[in-house]
């Protein structure tokens, strides 16, 4: 993989390798814009788990807007649902009520 063109990956391998590149800058804070989008499932639950471990070994904070219920609850301690400019829903990942989410991001 090391002599492939990060453009001649998959979208997911993309992904993983943007997230890479900025952790290289060794940041406190890392911010993901919907991570998951365009990326197959099992592609998904590879990433949650590398944030997850990233998290634990760095010590740093992951903000990450997301749109799949899933992922939000493998990789986030903490959840606050937007709905047009508010905030409609803020709980702790043990206290939160997916089944309110998903209506909320429903289309």
């Amino acid at each position: 993989m090391r002599s492939r063109k990060g453009g001649n990956l998959s979208g997911g391998q993309q992904q993983q390798l943007a997230i890479a590149r900025a952790l290289l800058t060794n940041p406190k804070v890392l911010v993901l814009d919907e991570p998951t989008e365009g990326i197959q499932p099992s592609i998904i639950k590879d990433i949650a788990r590398a944030l997850r471990e990233i998290r634990r070994m760095r010590k740093i904070a992951i903000i990450v807007s997301e749109q799949v219920v899933s992922f939000m609850m493998d990789v986030c301690d903490r959840v606050l649902v937007i709905d047009r400019g508010q905030f409609v829903h803020e709980a702790d990942r043990a206290n939160i009520d997916a089944d309110k989410v998903k209506k909320i991001l429903a289309v």
